[in-house]
């Protein structure tokens, strides 16, 4: 016997086969590994990319964000026009006019009044925590009686850094919004260029959507349409539902405010409703100011004080039990506390721009992390089993399936005796 045969008898077959199959499923996971690692890179690069030109024309993108955001709204009102026969562009160009000729109006019946309405708070607000605090000082005897004089005397040293805080805030703010005001020029720029924007994004919308179909990977392609419904739909509650929260509650604070006879009702009103894309910030800005003046204004009148407390009280329950359930829903699924990192951090990064900006990028970031979290639930790291055992586990929670128990052997029959009857 040579070494050769020698050799075979002493390795059987099977150990090569082994060794090989394992090298063979190892090289054959390497591309796959690859490609999830570029395609990793890739979106990381795009991000990146995206926030550096974000923040390098932060300063020419309002009338673009507008631009884009009006064709948005706008687009499922001009399909509607299309089913009834209306071509692209007119269809487009009827919507963005009756849109703009709506808005025009408003502006041109209440803007005045509310701009005047806006200065003379601000002006009046020093005011009105004065008298508060008067009003405060006459009550510290009674105070003494009830708290002592040493927990008055903390609870007056309190009110008064709170008064020093708030009316440094509203200097700050009154200050920033003045600086960053658009000039005339940027202004006409804006009236003209956004609505310009929004024309041509409308009339060009659907080429746009086949192009970015067209450019989605073939193997991905199901995938990434279901990632980007679920974007649309996040920015549908976003753009249309919170927007029609914010229109109701503007109405509703300001017509309500008004009725009172509150003064700077209207403006205190739409404050509260503008502010109310941001969890809580809308209420509390409202409620202060409109439970400060109305003290001030109807003392000793507590009735009154009590009826803009209600208001408050109405308008909070309705957005929290009715208006965001229905219009908004669970469609942004954002935890508040997020949402409001992200407003002051895209604030502080892009200024007025970030603050439009903030909670649709919040949003689309919600859904990529939700699939990115359901990717890796479903991921070999994640479950501890192969390639081939997680596809099939996929596939079967993909269908409502799950994969049958092969059926146990049957028993055989015993061999039956020469003598058995």
């Amino acid at each position: 016997m040579g070494l050769a045969t020698t050799m075979r008898v002493a390795y059987p077959r099977a150990d090569h086969e082994s060794a090989d199959s394992g090298s063979a499923h190892w090289t054959q996971g390497l591309p796959r590994m690859m490609t999830l690692r570029n395609h990793v890179a890739i979106w990381i690069g795009f991000f990146v990319v995206s926030i550096l030109l974000l923040w390098v024309f932060r300063s020419i993108l309002l009338p673009f964000v507008v631009g884009l955001a009006l064709a948005y709204l706008l687009n499922p009102l001009v399909n509607l026009l299309q089913r009834i026969r209306i071509s692209r562009g007119w269809a487009s160009a009827l919507a963005l006019f009756s849109v703009l000729s709506i808005i025009l109006g408003l502006i041109l019946s209440f803007m005045p009044l509310v701009i005047s309405q806006a200065i003379g708070l601000v002006q009046r607000l020093p005011g009105y925590v004065t008298d508060l605090q008067a009003l405060a000082r006459s009550y510290a005897p009674q105070l003494n009686e009830w708290l002592g004089p040493e927990r008055a005397a903390q609870l007056e040293q309190t009110l008064g850094e709170l008064t020093a805080n708030l009316l440094g805030f509203v200097g700050s703010l009154t200050a920033g919004i003045a600086a960053s005001g658009l000039g005339l020029i940027n202004t006409l720029a804006f009236i003209i260029v956004a609505p310009v924007v929004a024309f041509y994004m409308l009339l060009d919308w659907e080429g746009m959507v086949r192009g970015l179909d067209d450019l989605l990977p073939r193997e991905q392609r199901t995938e990434i349409r279901g990632v980007i419904d679920q974007i649309d739909r996040s920015m549908a509650g976003v753009i249309r539902g919170q927007g029609g929260v914010i229109l109701v509650l503007c109405i509703y604070y300001a017509s309500a405010l008004s009725l009172v006879g509150l003064n700077f009702g209207l403006a205190i009103g739409l404050i509260a409703g503008l502010f109310s894309f941001v969890p809580f910030v809308g209420f509390a800005i409202g409620f202060v100011l409109s439970v400060g003046v109305g003290i001030v204004q109807f003392w000793p009148d507590w009735v009154m004080v009590a009826i803009v407390f209600a208001i408050f009280l109405v308008g909070q329950f309705l957005e929290g039990n009715i208006l965001y359930p229905k219009l908004v829903g669970s469609s942004i699924n954002i935890n508040p506390v997020w949402l409001m990192f992200a407003l002051f951090a895209f604030g502080l990064l892009f200024g007025f721009v970030g603050l439009l900006l903030a909670v649709p990028l919040a949003a689309i970031a919600g859904v990529l992390t939700r699939y990115a979290i359901s990717k890796y639930k479903g991921s070999t790291l994640y479950l501890g089993r192969t390639d081939d055992e997680v596809a099939v586990a996929a596939a079967a929670a993909t269908m409502g399936e799950v994969a049958p128990t092969p059926p146990a052997p049957r028993p055989r029959a015993g061999r039956r005796t020469r003598g058995a009857t």
